[in-house]
């Protein structure tokens, strides 16, 4: 009996021992620890019970954004940007293309076709590459690339955050940090994703068009009522602690979006007010509504091309301005399609 006795006192005292340990770990204040041990990495975790804990200062270096949303603002610099746009020239229409760092191929594609036309319809357009750091086991030797790249075409714009398909916001706002910061005397931007092709012309024509704003102005494929969707197995999943409305605000799809060049200082403006989310095209569409702004249809919804289900004719391409691509020799295709002479239609 004694010694079932003796059994018990010793499970009790384990067991008020592993309870105090647990509560003085997750109250304790490890932030302060971490700001204040020398060489300990900001990157590495050492307790998750934020409840128990001062929260961190937003935007602070170490601050994990969570699952919804990014890790900006943040002090990013522009570890390559030696290009003369909007520096020595100011042209009319800029065209940044966000693209990842070891996509050699699309960058090439595009500077063979759209992206060399650089005077239309008596209007500068330069076409410039938006990136931030590869990464990987070979990251060293990609960035070496990516210099070597850059000596030869001037046209990479890139920043030192992690490029990656959850920075799409990160990378759009640093974007509009670089055109805020160098490109207030162009009239236009266009943002436009490396699978797409462009048609350039028609783009200068509806931008010179009388109607169209010279402020406040984006335009793209616009959604309307666009569902916050509450689907745990869908990517796009957000919680209602995140957003409690039901639809976001209306926003033009990320594949390709114009803007007049008044827009990425007022949308930087806001920004701080609204905790960035990770869907980078709804993101920017909440901001818009901060400021009051609403995106405006194009003229013709065909002019804005989302997954087409069989590839265009020439005389489908004579009236878009951006259309997806499944392949850079389709793009190729595209862009060989509306340089042939004669009536398309």
């Amino acid at each position: 009996m004694e010694t079932r006795r003796r059994h018990v006192r010793h499970i009790y005292i384990f067991i008020l021992v592993a309870a105090t340990f647990c509560l003085v770990y997750y109250t304790f204040d490890w932030n302060w620890v971490r700001q204040t041990t020398p060489g300990l990495s900001r990157a590495e975790p050492v307790a998750h019970n934020w409840s128990t804990r001062p929260k961190p200062s937003p935007g602070s270096a170490w601050e994990d954004p969570g699952p919804y949303h990014v890790a900006y603002p943040r002090n990013y610099k522009f570890i390559m940007d030696d290009t003369e746009v909007c520096k020595t020239k100011v042209p009319f229409l800029v065209l940044m293309v966000p693209v990842a760092p070891g996509d050699v191929a699309a960058r090439d594609a595009i500077r063979k076709t759209w992206g060399k036309e650089s005077l239309v319809q008596g209007e500068l357009v330069h076409t410039l590459f938006l990136l931030g750091l590869p990464g990987g086991a070979d990251a060293e030797q990609q960035q070496e690339k990516l210099k070597q790249e850059n000596l030869q075409h001037h046209d990479l714009i890139q920043s030192d955050f992690q490029d990656s398909y959850r920075n799409l916001t990160i990378k759009t706002m640093v974007m509009l940090e670089w055109l805020s910061a160098h490109c207030v005397k162009a009239s236009y931007v266009m943002k436009i994703d490396s699978d797409m092709f462009l048609n350039v012309p028609n783009l200068v024509k509806l931008l010179l068009d009388p109607g169209t704003p010279k402020q406040n102005y984006m335009t793209g494929l616009v959604w309307w009522h666009s569902p916050v969707l509450r689907d745990l197995s869908n990517k796009f999943y957000m919680p209602k602690e995140v957003i409690a409305e039901p639809e976001y605000p209306p926003y033009p799809l990320g594949m390709g979006y114009v803007m007049s060049l008044d827009l990425p200082g007022k949308i930087l403006g806001v920004s701080p007010q609204i905790k960035p989310i990770y869907i980078e095209d709804a993101y920017l569409g909440m901001c818009l509504k901060r400021l009051g702004i609403s995106p405006t249809d194009p003229p013709e919804k065909s002019m804005f091309v989302v997954n087409p289900w069989l590839a265009l004719s020439r005389c489908s391409l004579s009236k878009v301005i951006a259309v997806t691509t499944t392949s850079v020799p389709q793009m190729m295709s595209y862009w060989g399609k509306t340089r042939e002479p004669g009536e398309p239609c």
